[in-house]
């Protein structure tokens, strides 16, 4: 399913380490094995495995933060719950939410989370100003909104200096899970979504591709897709 055998030993496209970013498109998937997958990868990469850049849809799944409060479940009625390992509290995933997961070595590249979770929200403002759609930051909220509407959020875990999870952007979507739990620990936050705010049709492949090269220019990569 993952292809992550590629190095950066004798890679024409890469000066750097830091300029390469390897792109795979993993279409509908689970959400554990993913989980799993990403975890793996972190534990057997090294010095010389490049950066890669997953992004995937998830079949229908709720999954709580590190922090995460079961209080924030209002109704999963019969959606699966998981208690995953990123940071952040409660939130759905589904067909129809674009997911690009960061597998990223923050510590030989010099790079903060902070500024990781910048370049996540960045890429995501950047892409929606191609569809004419105004999104900002607000200050101490994570992820990205649409006047007083989410419609991106970010997670992450960080470890031996390394990341893992990424950013989700609601695309083309049921929104209505969204209903049965508080939204990244907000009773009141709404959701919205890209198909929401467009006068036309959405494809929501196009904005996968897009938003895998927004990516990659915040983080100054070579966006190089294997599959």
């Amino acid at each position: 399913m993952i292809n992550s055998s590629y190095s950066l030993q004798n890679d024409p496209h890469c000066a750097t380490k830091r300029s390469l970013l390897l792109w795979q498109r993993l279409g509908l998937q689970d959400y554990i094995p993913i989980w799993n997958a990403m975890q793996n990868f972190t534990k057997d990469r090294t010095a010389i495995t490049p950066n890669e850049l997953w992004t995937l849809e998830h079949c229908p799944i709720y999954t709580l933060g590190q922090a995460g409060r079961s209080e924030h479940l209002l109704n999963p009625k019969t959606i699966p719950v998981i208690k995953t390992d990123r940071g952040g509290q409660v939130t759905y995933h589904g067909p129809g939410q674009i997911i690009a997961y960061v597998l990223y070595d923050l510590r030989r590249d010099g790079m903060g989370v902070k500024t990781l979770v910048h370049y996540l929200e960045q890429a995501v403002i950047e892409l929606l100003a191609t569809e004419n759609i105004v999104a900002m930051r607000k200050p101490k909220m994570p992820g990205v909104y649409v006047g007083a509407c989410k419609i991106a959020s970010v997670g992450l875990r960080i470890k031996n200096g390394c990341s893992l999870h990424g950013i989700s952007l609601n695309c083309s979507m049921d929104l209505t899970p969204f209903q049965n739990i508080n939204p990244c620990g907000y009773p009141s936050l709404i959701m919205t979504q890209v198909v929401d705010l467009k006068a036309t049709s959405v494809d929501c492949k196009r904005l996968e591709w897009q938003l895998a090269m927004q990516i990659a220019t915040q983080m100054q990569a070579n966006l190089v897709p294997v599959n």
